[in-house]
């Protein structure tokens, strides 16, 4: 059985609906319809849905400009169909990825409705960025069925994807969404309890939160901070993550490493809480000096570049992985 038929097989030949159209639902549509599914994708705001469709036919292009999808990319943007109401979006789908305002009060009345149209077995992923499920996903019909599936944006081109249960959701709906998302290419990685931001947004508020500090305490500027990692650290993290780095840094390992830089580490935690907000002043030095680099008027632009070396990078791994 190849690939594909294990994925219709799973959804038992249903479509997947995707419920808020912005950036992060549009990249959820094409990660499932690329892996051959046939996709229901609804928002809101309706203006939002026309946008996503040439953005979508602009990225499959790219895709397959790069040996990223292996058929015509009109073909994968016609299991994408733009539906006009919420009924009509999960009308028969085995799964509901949710991508709409990073807000409580929001996401819990989608699941009340949710509640109130999904089929008896379908099962929701939230995008959620750090909210727990239990907080807008508890007490209805449908909790045991609710999951976050958290993705880096965009996530046809970043596979990893964060799946968290609250403490009502079943283990059939974990296990469910860990064999969609591996059968649809992405990288699942377990939470194994409820925290805000879950793993990847909290090893990122780390490093943004020193960031933002070392700026506002004069030691670095901005560029040189991006220079840090764009062309340091984030040469290793592209393959490898920070215990694998450190494992290998040391001659002993892991534990040799710790016992030579711990400390260093330990007084370094110790030497700021970087507690106090990022208030306007920071926030208006921050800025200025990102404008020095790139314009607002080419942000759109430099998103796109940025998604074409996100493209030469997952073709390059593709090559990698790839037997013989």
């Amino acid at each position: 059985m190849t690939e594909k038929q294990d994925l219709r097989a799973l959804c038992a030949g249903r479509p997947v609906a995707i419920v808020g159209a912005g950036l992060v639902g549009a990249g959820w549509a094409i990660v499932f319809a690329r892996a051959g599914l046939s996709v229901k994708m609804f928002d809101a705001n309706a203006d939002i849905t026309r946008k996503a469709v040439p953005l979508i036919a602009s990225q499959l292009e790219g895709l397959r400009r790069h040996g990223l999808i292996d058929e015509d990319p009109a073909a994968v943007l016609a299991r994408i169909t733009p539906v006009a109401t919420l009924a009509e979006a999960v009308d028969g789908a085995a799964y509901v990825q949710e991508s709409v305002l990073e807000r409580v009060d929001v996401k819990r009345r989608l699941m009340e409705d949710l509640d109130a149209l999904l089929a008896p077995d379908a099962i929701v992923g939230s995008s959620t960025s750090g909210i727990p499920g239990s907080d807008f996903a508890l007490g209805l019909s449908i909790s045991p069925r609710v999951l976050i599936a958290h993705p880096v944006n965009p996530p046809y081109l970043v596979p990893v994807v964060e799946l968290v249960p609250s403490p009502e959701t079943s283990p059939a709906t974990a296990a469910f969404a860990d064999a969609l998302m591996r059968a649809v290419g992405q990288t699942v990685v377990h939470v194994r309890k409820e925290v805000e931001g879950f793993v990847l947004n909290r090893l990122q508020a780390v490093l943004l939160r020193e960031a933002w500090a070392l700026v506002q305490d004069g030691v670095a500027s901005c560029e040189d901070i991006d220079k840090t990692i764009r062309d340091g650290l984030g040469w290793r993290w592209s393959f490898m993550g920070p215990f694998e780095t450190i494992d290998l840094n040391a001659p002993g390992g892991v534990a040799d490493y710790a016992v030579r830089l711990g400390p260093l580490y330990q007084r370094i935690a110790r030497a700021g809480s970087h507690e106090s907000p990022w208030d306007a002043a920071l926030i208006g030095q921050v800025e200025a000096q990102r404008r020095e680099h790139l314009s607002h008027a080419d942000l759109e632009s430099r998103r796109a570049w940025r998604d074409e070396r996100l493209m030469e990078f997952a073709a390059a791994r593709r090559r990698e992985q790839t037997p013989g």
